[in-house]
């Protein structure tokens, strides 16, 4: 078996060592006698699993006593939508910053329970640069401001965190959590799916200051309240334990390499190779991001001629390097290269640009 190198936005590349231990656990975890997927969330075995994944993502963030870690079932969608029901009350304004299709979806989830305010939007530069935050109009009694902090699509990351005064500010760091250091302080919300850089799709992480579950929010079932998921551990119904299983050995994986401080510094010289072929090609390849706020997780990019995008995806996929196509909304090319993407496999890629570029330019 030859694997090759997964540039796939989400579901994303996992570590193989981890996959080839959930390969060694599948039938029978830690003695138990059946396998992790098997066992009662309510059963000591998966506690303590579960214990552990909490444990290792606190140690992996740096974060502090007073927020609250979930892990809940389904996407960054569904918790677009929850977090108004939770933090806002009916009809009060929420302030949304826009800076790429996430950012649009995030948008859409609110509409029916607040009143929404764009307080900035990049889609008049077609989500290639973020408005300046001296240009935000944001509201005087906002019950939060949102962002999306790295597009997916577009690839536009804040390399920053906007200052929004005394406002609580929620956060969508699907893309790019555990990517580099981050003051988890500065927080009101940081939510993310887990199918991009903590593991597999289907389970996501909501890290909230315990503060915030004090507001009454709006009327909804408990099935839709964090404050009932807080108090259940997460466990309020079944969860999806083998993601999350699997999110915790991602966990264990990154603390063993060295954390995200030198994940942040594979991240960054991962980027900037990808970025200098693309740039340096005289423009058989661009990206069109202003270069300030490229991001370092989601490289789009497109050819010179977009009759040469299907031999480029045929005789990359030949190589092995796979799932280059670029989404619909966009088009062209994406490399997406997360913390589980070695530096080899971005080094492979860049060498197949530069030759394809002298075969094809």
């Amino acid at each position: 078996m030859s694997r090759a190198f997964n540039f796939s936005a989400g579901p994303a590349t996992l570590p193989e060592s981890v996959l080839l231990q959930a390969q060694s656990e599948l039938l029978e975890w830690n003695n138990a006698g059946a396998s992790i997927v098997e066992l009662s969330h309510r059963g000591p075995e998966f506690i303590q699993v579960a214990a552990e994944a909490e444990r290792d993502l606190r140690t992996l963030m740096s974060i502090p006593d007073d927020y609250a870690v979930m892990f809940l079932q389904g996407g960054a969608t569904a918790q677009q939508a929850l977090i108004a029901l939770n933090f806002a009350n009916p009809g009060q304004t929420v302030d949304y910053v826009v800076t790429g299709h996430w950012g649009k979806t995030a948008l859409k989830q609110v509409k029916p329970y607040v009143n929404a305010n764009v307080a900035a939007n990049g889609e008049a530069s077609g989500f290639r640069e973020i408005p300046a935050r001296d240009t935000w109009t944001l509201s005087k009694d906002a019950a939060y401001v949102h962002y999306t902090a790295n597009e997916t699509i577009h690839g536009v990351e804040f390399r920053d965190i906007p200052d929004v005064g005394e406002v609580p500010l929620v956060a969508d760091f699907s893309s790019s959590i555990v990517s580099e250091p981050l003051d988890v302080s500065r927080f009101g919300v940081i939510y993310a799916g887990a199918q991009k850089n903590l593991g597999p799709v289907g389970v996501s992480v909501v890290i909230v200051k315990r503060e915030l579950l004090e507001r009454a929010g709006q009327p909804r079932a408990e099935i839709f309240d964090y404050r009932a998921h807080v108090k259940g551990e997460s466990m309020l119904n079944t969860p999806p334990t083998y993601n999350w299983y699997l999110a915790g050995l991602v966990f264990k994986w990154m603390l063993a390499e060295g954390g995200v401080t030198e994940f942040a510094q594979r991240n960054a010289r991962k980027s900037a190779l990808l970025y200098g072929v693309i740039d340096n090609s005289g423009g058989f390849y661009r990206n069109e991001v202003l270069p300030a706020v490229r991001s370092r997780m989601n490289v789009p990019f497109f050819l010179k001629d977009e009759a040469l995008d299907k031999p480029f995806l045929k005789e990359a996929e030949a190589a092995g390097l796979i799932s280059l196509k670029g989404h619909r909304a966009l088009g062209g090319m994406r490399a997406s290269i997360y913390n589980a993407m070695p530096e080899k496999g971005v080094q492979a890629l860049a060498s197949f640009m530069q030759d394809f570029q002298q075969r094809h330019g």
